[in-house]
C-alpha cells in the first residue's frame, strides 16, 4: 500500500510528463480494443447472415448432379424414394433434430395470375402439416390447411405477404382465386415469417442472394396436390430445426446420410471422373461456412493486432525512459533509504510498483478511448460493433506487464545504489 501511495504521488506530482509517457499505452490498448471489438461485431454479423439469427433451421435438398432439383426444369430422378411417415420418424429421432417437416419446391415459370395482375418467377412449395412450425411462419389472416383439404384433394393454397401484396395490392386475398399451370386454387390463408431476418445487403449481388429468387413471393399447396401442378410426384427435400446452433451442421449431415441410404444405387465414393452421380441428398453446412469467414475476418484482425502492438512497444520504451529520469532526480532519496536500512528488494519494488500502476492507468484510459473509438468506426464505416469483455480484461492485465518488464531495468539501477554516492549525488 506504501508503494502505491508513492506512485501515486509521484504520477500526480509530474502530470503532463506521466500522461505523455502514457500515451503510447493508450493508443496501443485503444487500437487493439477498438479492433477486436469490430472484428467481432463483424462476426456475429456473419453468421447472423448465413444462419439466420439463431433460428437453426437446416434445409437438407435433394441434388441433380451438382445442382439443388426443382420441379419444372426437364430433369426427373430415379431411385429417390417418398418421405413416408416411417422414414419422418427415423429422421427426428435423430438426436441434433428438433423438428422435422417435408416439403417439394419449384419454380411458377409460367406465373400465378389473377384477373389482369401476374406474379412471374415465384417460388412454390408441396407442404406437409409442420412446415409452417418448422421454417417459422404464422398466419396473418385466413387459416392454415386442414385435413379435409387433404383428404378431399382440395385446391387451395396459401400465400406469404410479399405474394399477396403482388398480386392483390391492398385488397384480402382469402377466398379470391388464383391460377397456377392452368389450374384454379383457392386463397385460404396469408402467412409471414415469426422473426423475419433481414440480413445486411451491401451490393445487388448480396440482395439477389438474399432476396432476389423470392422477389414475387412464396405460394403453399399441399404436398399431396404436387402431381396435380407438375403431372407426377417428386422427390421431396426436408427442412430441420436444429437443437442448438452448434448442431445445425451435424443435423443436416445426419439427415443426408440417412436419406441418401434410401437411393438406390446410391455410393457415398466419389463419382468416376467424366460421370456424375444423379441424385443425392446435401445438407447445408452453414455453421463451416461461417467458420471459414470468421477464420479469414480473424485473421486479418491478428495482423492489425500485431501492428498496434508495436505502439505498445514504444509505449513500454518511453516508460523505461522516464523511470530512468525518475531515478535519477531521486538518488539522494534512494541513499538516504538505504542508509537507514532499506534492502534492495524494498527499493526494486517500490519502482516497479511505480511502473506498473503508470502502465495499468495509461491501460484503463486506452480501454475507454478504444470503446469510444469502436463506436466511432461503427457509425462512420456502417459496421457492427461487439464490445469483448476478455480483451478489455486481457489489455489492462498486459499494460501492467508492459509495466513491470520495461521498468525492471531502471529499478534494478535503483536498488543497486551504492548509498554513498547517492547521497553525495547532487
Amino acid at each position: 500500500m506504501e508503494n502505491l501511495r508513492l506512485s501515486f504521488q509521484g504520477i500526480w506530482s509530474h502530470k503532463l510528463r506521466s500522461f505523455l509517457t502514457m500515451l503510447g499505452i493508450i493508443i496501443g490498448i485503444a487500437a487493439i480494443i477498438a479492433i477486436v471489438s469490430t472484428i467481432k461485431g463483424t462476426n456475429e454479423q456473419i453468421k447472423d447472415n448465413l444462419i439466420g439469427a439463431g433460428d437453426n433451421v437446416v434445409h437438407v435438398q435433394i441434388y441433380d448432379g451438382d445442382w439443388t432439383y426443382t420441379s419444372g426444369n426437364g430433369s426427373s430422378l430415379s431411385g429417390v424414394p417418398m418421405i413416408d411417415d416411417e422414414l419422418m420418424t427415423l429422421i427426428l429421432d435423430i438426436d441434433e433434430v428438433a423438428k422435422a417437416s417435408a416439403y417439394r419446391t419449384g419454380y411458377v415459370m409460367e406465373g400465378v395470375y389473377y384477373q389482369k395482375n401476374s406474379a412471374q418467377g415465384g417460388t412454390i412449395y408441396g407442404i406437409d402439416d409442420n412446415y409452417f412450425d418448422v421454417e417459422g411462419y404464422s398466419l396473418v389472416s385466413g387459416r392454415s390447411f386442414t385435413e379435409d383439404d387433404r383428404s378431399n384433394n382440395k385446391k387451395m393454397i396459401i400465400m406469404d405477404e410479399t405474394a399477396a401484396e403482388t398480386l392483390f395490392n391492398n385488397e384480402n386475398p382469402v377466398g379470391k382465386s388464383v391460377e397456377i399451370n392452368k389450374e384454379v386454387f383457392t386463397v385460404v390463408g396469408v402467412v409471414s415469417e415469426t422473426d423475419k431476418f433481414e440480413p445486411v445487403v451491401k451490393d445487388i449481388n448480396e440482395w439477389y442472394t438474399y432476396y432476389g429468387q423470392d422477389s414475387q413471393g412464396k405460394f403453399f399447396v399441399p404436398d399431396n396436390m404436387w402431381p396435380m401442378l407438375y403431372g407426377f410426384d417428386e422427390p421431396y427435400n426436408v427442412v430441420l430445426k436444429a437443437t442448438r446452433t452448434e448442431d445445425m451442421t451435424d443435423a443436416g449431415k445426419k439427415t443426408a446420410e440417412l436419406l441418401n441410404s434410401r437411393i438406390v444405387g446410391y455410393s457415398a465414393e466419389p463419382s468416376q471422373e467424366g460421370t456424375t452421380q444423379n441424385a443425392k441428398y446435401k445438407g447445408e453446412d452453414l455453421m463451416q461456412k461461417t467458420k471459414e469467414l470468421q477464420d479469414l475476418s480473424n485473421a486479418t484482425s491478428k495482423q492489425l493486432i500485431w501492428i498496434a502492438g508495436i505502439s505498445l512497444i514504444v509505449g513500454g520504451i518511453g516508460v523505461m525512459n522516464i523511470m530512468l529520469v525518475s531515478v535519477t532526480e531521486r538518488t539522494r532519496e534512494i541513499g538516504l533509504k538505504k542508509a537507514l536500512g532499506a534492502r534492495k528488494k524494498v527499493i526494486l519494488g517500490q519502482f516497479l510498483t511505480e511502473a506498473a500502476v503508470l502502465t495499468s492507468l495509461g491501460g484503463i484510459l486506452g480501454v475507454g478511448a478504444g470503446i469510444g473509438l469502436a463506436y466511432i468506426v461503427s457509425d462512420v464505416a456502417s459496421v457492427p460493433v461487439a464490445i469483448s469483455g476478455s480483451a478489455i480484461a486481457i489489455s489492462v492485465v498486459f499494460s501492467m506487464v508492459i509495466g513491470i518488464i520495461f521498468g525492471f531495468i531502471p529499478s534494478v539501477k535503483a536498488a543497486n545504489l551504492n548509498p554513498i554516492d547517492a547521497l553525495r549525488y547532487e
